[in-house]
């Protein structure tokens, strides 16, 4: 165990959060000033990546270090069992004082409970924007409020009461912005005049690309339904006219949520400048994937592709992060709990299969560092969206990805088959994968390297 100045960690994580929705990961749809202070006061990585882009396994890899064919959830239909080692129990019995404030989203009851935590209060399953109910140790209780705003003040609560003499590691996880996108009062009305630009690919046709791209059902034109829209639409409109009526209706509220998000995390900032803890605490801000905003014409997450495989990834720590700092190394969310125990002087369990971020963040480069990545997305054709399982590697320049076509006995799958498929991506000549180079004899023996 390391001696008294170990830091405390502050791990803030929403829910679908894509980095571009981030005004410092240069965001052209809106402005989040509190995130940037996180990013402008300590380093950003732009290229941090998911496993499997959905909630529930990122959320397990993220907790023990461990891809989910290790820590056994593969998809939103498994829980955690709370009788395995995480990063949590690591800290905890090492003299940190640890808790959980909001989405677990990871099964609750017995052994599926939280664990490592000396406190935890959260919500069940997806939780509700609204005077949501609660589940604090164990014990349900109502909250009047909206759920971001408690979320913090629960959190706030917590750090105020703590013990002083220990290092602390909070984990505050916000619901928002998941679907349905339900905004607060105070924001339910930003954006109402704006025209929110429209990404590039918003039309795509999934021409030259899997059959699972074309079969996904997560279209901003087709999908979103009367709850998402909350309106009927106008008449008389071309379907092109429909479709970028759907889309503001979508993104709109989206950011929306976004924004109370934001608000929330300035008043967590503030407490620790208040409360002078800022100098010696780790902040980080991420989100448990990726999502569409609109790009190829869609919402939700679940492929490997970029939108929705990438995840925003910023950390302050003024004892060792430079001022605006950025990296373009390559991190991956089985890398999070390795680098919290690294920074608490607790070794790292042979169990593990992330690697320590802590030298990029302090500047240092290595010539051997990881320059690919493994993923995996289990849920074979699940509803409501059906995107057909896969697997895949990304390096810095290609993608492969695997459509294998069949549910394997996952749980929350579909049983049907469909010929599987391959695609292959150049993400240096088409960032925005909308050419499928697999049977390009130009590329042929790329997918070997």
């Amino acid at each position: 165990m390391a001696g008294k100045n170990r830091p405390n960690i502050l791990f803030i994580m929403s829910d679908d959060h894509a980095a571009h929705a981030m005004s410092c990961y240069g965001s052209k749809i809106n402005k989040t000033p509190n995130l940037d202070r996180i990013a402008n006061e300590g380093i950003r990585f732009n290229n941090c990546f998911c496993t499997n882009s959905i909630c529930a396994p990122s959320r397990a890899a993220i907790l023990t270090g461990t891809y989910n064919h290790e820590n056994g959830v593969k998809t939103l239909g498994d829980n955690l069992d709370g009788r395995k080692p995480n990063v949590q129990k690591l800290l905890q019995e090492n003299g940190y004082q640890t808790a959980i404030i909001g989405k677990w989203h990871l099964g609750h009851g017995g052994v599926h409970d939280p664990s490592g935590f000396d406190y935890w209060n959260v919500l069940p399953d997806q939780g509700d924007y609204h005077d949501p109910t609660m589940i604090e140790m164990g014990e349900q209780k109502v909250y009047n409020g909206y759920v971001t705003d408690i979320i913090t003040d629960l959190s706030l609560n917590w750090l105020k009461y703590r013990s002083k003499d220990k290092p602390f590691m909070l984990m505050c996880h916000h619901k928002a912005p998941h679907r349905p996108w339900e905004p607060d009062e105070k924001h339910a009305h930003l954006y109402e005049t704006a025209d929110i630009p429209e990404p590039e690919t918003f039309h795509d046709d999934y021409s030259n690309r899997s059959n699972a791209a074309k079969e996904a059902t997560m279209r901003v034109d087709q999908d979103l339904n009367k709850i998402d829209l909350k309106e009927d639409p106008p008449e008389n409109l071309s379907a092109k006219e429909l479709k970028s009526w759907k889309y503001q209706r979508y993104i709109k509220d989206y950011l929306r949520v976004v924004a109370s998000i934001d608000d929330n995390i300035g008043r967590m900032l503030d407490y620790l400048d208040e409360e002078d803890l800022t100098e010696n605490t780790i902040v980080v801000y991420t989100s448990d994937q990726g999502f569409f905003l609109g790009d190829h014409g869609w919402y939700d997450k679940r492929f490997m592709y970029e939108e929705s495989l990438r995840m925003p990834f910023i950390v302050r720590y003024p004892c060792a992060i430079k001022i605006g700092s950025e990296t373009d190394d390559m991190a991956l969310n089985v890398d999070f709990a390795e680098t919290f125990l690294d920074y608490a002087g607790i070794d790292v369990p042979d169990f593990m299969q992330g690697t320590s971020l802590r030298p990029l963040m302090e500047g240092s480069t290595h010539d051997d560092w990881q320059t690919s990545l493994y993923y995996r997305y289990w849920e074979h054709l699940s509803e409501p969206h059906k995107v057909g399982a896969h697997y895949g590697v990304r390096t810095t320049r290609y993608k492969l990805i695997h459509y294998y076509g069949e549910s394997l006995g996952a749980s929350n799958t579909i049983d049907e088959s469909r010929t599987p498929e391959w695609e292959l991506f150049d993400l240096k000549e088409d960032p925005y994968e909308m050419n499928n180079v697999y049977h390009n004899p130009d590329y042929t023996g790329t997918e070997k390297h």
